[in-house]
């Protein structure tokens, strides 16, 4: 944890140096949308575009390619535990040694609460969560079951067996539903999806002022909510949310530390707030509800579609600790966060029993003690249950960095 260079060995002059020294919180109907979003699975635009008949597609992961979904005409939803307030009926099928996302989005499950779901599509992420598939295909009736074959490293052998993998997807739709998804409707979901990826930037950009306008609370919010609505409500809220921002001279400027978050899912802004009421604000990170979803756009230029899509989930994008072999790239995209943010010290949260993760994280911070980064671990549950132990290792980490 402690730092051993200056972080100028990473980055040269700071950004966002100038900026209002004012301290405001963000009063915008889009964010409240966001926010009630983020609060509850069915929110009342998913509620709304179901009672007009409309179906959703839940995906265990943001390695599923969303935009085949997109294409055909329902609203992909990334599946969470929001709302679980425990895991008795999951614990009859998964022990307490498996991750407690995967125990709570279960628990869920089995009771009903994913009702909404036309179907559910899955990779094999983790063991975990692959076990989730072969519980709920025995124990859950939905209509449309999918589990898609993840390569496990970057390279273009793995591009064109992903490729068939996107392939054999959007003829399983064709079957099941009988929906033909054309290359011309996988375009047009392909550029609606870019969209998202560029506005989603464009906020994180606002994030690089010396004093954001808007905190990481508020940003992870924006994030999930645009993982569980209607792909052009969300486009059309987000740009309403990012011009109000941009033309905004204020911003928070009570904060103690710049901090960069990483780890895997992480869908609870509460946890964040636990982090900010100490006075660390959260200003970019490296997580699968965050940069990884939108850092990068689909090659629009592309002669295939399916081609686009299975090089930019496997070779283009941020990749995930699940893939092999790629740590370096890993470790070097989360430096150059650092120096674009502005970033003063580093928090890596990891699930408890996340196998990809334990070694991530140690190879991670080798990385960023040899670069003079205060970085810090954190263990934690699915549901935030240890927000006094979190505050406290907060505490502690941003009294280390002298702050």
């Amino acid at each position: 944890m402690q730092a051993t260079k200056p972080r100028a060995v990473l980055c040269e002059a700071p950004p966002g140096k100038g900026e209002s020294e004012l301290s405001t919180k963000v009063k915008s109907k889009a964010l409240k949308e966001f926010q009630e979003a983020t609060q509850m699975l069915v929110n009342p635009a998913l509620q709304r575009w179901k009672d007009q008949g409309g179906r959703v597609i839940g995906c265990y992961c943001s390695y599923v390619p969303e935009e085949v979904i997109t294409a055909a005409g329902f609203v992909p939803f990334r599946m969470r535990g929001t709302g679980s307030a425990g895991t008795d009926m999951a614990d009859t099928c998964v022990s307490s040694i498996n991750c407690s996302f995967v125990r709570h989005s279960l628990d869920l499950g089995l009771r009903g609460e994913y009702s909404f779901l036309d179907g559910v599509v899955w990779v094999n992420s983790c063991d975990h969560v692959r076990r989730i598939y072969d519980h709920w295909k025995r124990k859950i009736d939905t209509p449309y079951l999918r589990l898609i074959s993840l390569p496990k490293k970057v390279d273009e052998p793995q591009v064109e067996w992903f490729r068939e993998e996107v392939s054999l997807f959007r003829e399983s739709m064709k079957d099941h539903f009988g929906i033909f998804v054309s290359d011309e409707r996988l375009w047009k979901a392909i550029k609606l999806h870019n969209e998202t990826r560029r506005l989603q930037r464009q906020l994180y950009e606002l994030r690089k002022r010396k004093n954001p306008p808007i905190t990481g609370v508020e940003t992870l919010a924006v994030m999930v909510a645009g993982t569980a609505m209607p792909r052009e409500e969300y486009n059309k809220l987000l740009k309403e949310l990012v011009d109000e921002l941009s033309q905004s001279s204020a911003g928070h400027s009570d904060h103690r530390a710049r901090i960069m978050l990483i780890g895997g899912i992480l869908d609870d802004p509460a946890y964040i707030e636990v982090i900010e009421s100490q006075g660390g604000l959260v200003v970019t990170d490296s997580m699968c509800f965050g940069t990884r979803i939108m850092w990068k756009d689909i090659d629009e230029k592309e002669k295939d579609p399916v081609t686009a899509l299975a090089r930019y989930y496997i070779a283009d994008r941020p990749s995930c600790a699940r893939m092999f072999g790629d740590q370096p790239r890993r470790s070097a995209f989360i430096k150059d966060m650092i120096c674009e943010f502005n970033v003063d010290g580093v928090i890596a949260e990891r699930l408890v029993m996340c196998d990809n993760w334990t070694g991530e994280q140690f190879m991670t911070g080798e990385d960023l003690k040899e670069a003079g980064i205060p970085y810090i671990r954190l263990d934690r549950d699915y549901i935030n249950v240890g927000a006094g132990q979190l505050r406290t290792r907060v505490q502690a980490f941003l009294e280390m960095m002298g702050r």
